[in-house]
């Protein structure tokens, strides 16, 4: 049996979803902004994650401008960037948390910073922190054979982004190209609390790529309370959080925020 520290990503995250499967639940990804609301609170809150319920963790990389977030998620992202977090300082909190025994950790980034950093090198590190793979919302699916390239060699995950106005056909290609698990996004727009998400739509699509892919589907985008995580167990296998777990520790730091989160992801699991 593999180990944590020589199972590949791919497996380390086949592995969560199918332990969450297992005990009957959809898998708990939860997303925070590396530096937010500074270094070390940023790196209690990921300590503490998998302890408080966390499958997966997202990692987001601050980055100006971030085409897929809301409001929330774009101010963590500026509070990081003014306290001088850098793509080398996110992948340094990664390692840190991976060593102390982290749930998988997946990358939350945006092509431009990629790029500049180095696909190669991007992918070497992430490797080298024991990372798991990123998720890259603002590369569409014909641009990605680079990431493909190397994250795929490396046992690195990339699931990839499918819409409410994705067309049938192009779902399922994205979920063809997709690695670790195909990311549904539940409404048109950018990241937020505040607006529900359609799971009478989300329904008609995970029926739809249940017969195409044997990957695992998970929501995104609006998840924020109990009832959310409810329907999304109840037709999908994951439920990624975000908006809503910052809005929890927003304006807290240290002990305070750590405490606030482990209270959030309680309620969203009862």
């Amino acid at each position: 049996m593999e180990t944590t520290e020589t199972a590949t990503g791919v497996v380390r995250v086949a592995a969560a979803f199918a332990r969450a499967k297992s005990a009957g639940r959809a898998a708990l990804i939860p997303y925070i902004c590396a530096g937010d609301p500074d270094r070390a609170t940023s790196g209690a809150l990921l300590d503490a994650l998998g302890p408080a319920g966390a499958d997966i963790i997202e990692l987001g990389i601050p980055y100006g401008d971030p085409l897929a977030d809301g409001p929330t998620v774009a101010a963590a992202a500026q509070r990081a960037l003014d306290g001088g977090m850098t793509l080398d300082g996110a992948l340094e909190l990664a390692a840190r948390a991976h060593s102390a025994g982290a749930p998988p950790i997946l990358a939350f980034t945006y092509f431009n910073p990629v790029l500049q950093y180095g696909i190669e090198r991007f992918a070497d590190a992430m490797l080298a922190a024991g990372m798991c793979g990123a998720i890259v919302p603002d590369v569409p699916l014909e641009e990605t054979n680079a990431l493909r390239n190397a994250f795929a060699p490396r046992g690195l995950v990339l699931p990839l982004l499918v819409a409410p106005t994705t067309p049938a056909p192009r779902a399922e290609a994205i979920a063809a190209a997709s690695n670790g698990f195909v990311y549904i996004v539940s409404r048109l727009g950018v990241t937020s609390a505040a607006k529900e998400p359609d799971f009478g739509w989300i329904a008609e699509r995970v029926a739809a790529l249940r017969r195409v892919t044997q990957l695992p589907l998970a929501i995104g985008f609006g998840i924020s309370k109990a009832a959310h995580v409810k329907s999304v167990r109840e037709i999908a296998d994951g439920a990624i959080v975000g908006s809503a777990l910052i809005d929890a520790y927003a304006g807290t730091t240290g002990t305070e925020a750590v405490d606030r989160m482990k209270r959030f992801l309680a309620g969203l699991q009862s």
